[in-house]
């Protein structure tokens, strides 16, 4: 798994293909994601949303986060990442709104617009795709434009009630399942958990549950727990000052061995140099 580990201004892409690996992920970055088209199912922290085409999710800092594609043959989306300190510093105009609000006070949270709001968010995302892949004179400056009008859009639907805001109510049994599995791993990931403990507390057959699991998210259930460990030991490690050890016995790891060589496995570097990168960037900023 790759984590961004140096913050970047702003980036966009389009995305007609299928990736290589759709695997748990954080970034320091914002994110932005608007999907097109296909069949997916997007895990966010301990959320399940099955995503319809003109959904818009906004992603807050360090957010674990996965697609599980359930049909392999389309998948489109846009992705606009921007480091937060960046746009506030050097984009935002100082005579409007904080347009990071929706960002702190919503936290991923799952959009949908009405027809003519979306044809004019894919006009605009359309339009930063191609300023981006320009070489033209002035084309970053004017992606900056277009991204605030964006910003600006996305501010002004958030300012809708929140009831106004598409729920997951369209879930099946089964991902209602799964969605109850992940809330009780958030709820107990740093204690000992076993599948008979999750059969125990759902009243559901525990083969049946990681069935379920893994077809509705792509990974086990166990996978997901060490990647929600390892998650929560990242926002320690950037957070407190506590020891690596401490930090590994807090999210639910027995053996600080077995946390270093899980932390390396999941992240690619070690939980030392983790801390060190990102010391170094709150430094910069």
């Amino acid at each position: 798994m790759s984590n961004t580990t140096q913050l970047i201004p702003f980036t966009i892409n389009f995305h007609n293909n299928i990736p290589d690996q759709l695997m748990y992920h954080t970034h320091a970055t914002y994110e932005i994601y608007y999907f097109h088209a296909g069949k997916v199912n997007y895990l966010i922290n301990d959320r399940i949303y099955k995503l319809e085409s003109g959904d818009m999710i906004l992603m807050h800092g360090m957010t674990l986060h996965k697609a599980h594609l359930e049909q392999i043959d389309c998948y489109e989306r846009t992705i606009i990442h921007f480091d937060p300190f960046y746009f506030k510093q050097h984009m935002q105009p100082s005579f409007v709104p904080d347009l990071l609000m929706p960002f702190h006070k919503l936290k991923n949270i799952r959009l949908s617009f009405i027809e003519p709001v979306r044809i004019e968010i894919e006009t605009l995302l359309h339009k930063l795709v191609l300023l981006q892949q320009s070489v033209e004179p002035l084309a970053i400056e004017r992606s900056h434009i277009v991204l605030l009008e964006l910003m600006l859009l996305i501010y002004t639907q958030c300012q809708q009630p929140l009831e106004d805001i598409k729920q997951n109510q369209h879930a099946s049994t089964k991902e209602k399942h799964v969605q109850n599995i992940i809330s009780y791993i958030e709820e107990h990931y740093s204690e000992e958990v076993s599948l008979q403990h999750i059969q125990e507390a759902l009243h559901l057959n525990k083969f049946y549950l990681s069935k379920s699991f893994k077809e509705v998210t792509g990974t086990t259930i166990f996978q997901y727990m060490l990647e929600r460990r390892i998650y929560a030991a990242k926002v320690l490690l950037i957070k407190q000052i506590s020891t690596i050890t401490d930090i590994s016995y807090e999210v639910g790891f027995k053996h600080p061995a077995h946390f270093s060589r899980s932390f390396k496995l999941v992240t690619g570097v070690t939980a030392e140099q983790y801390r060190k990168q990102y010391s170094s960037l709150d430094k910069n900023h």
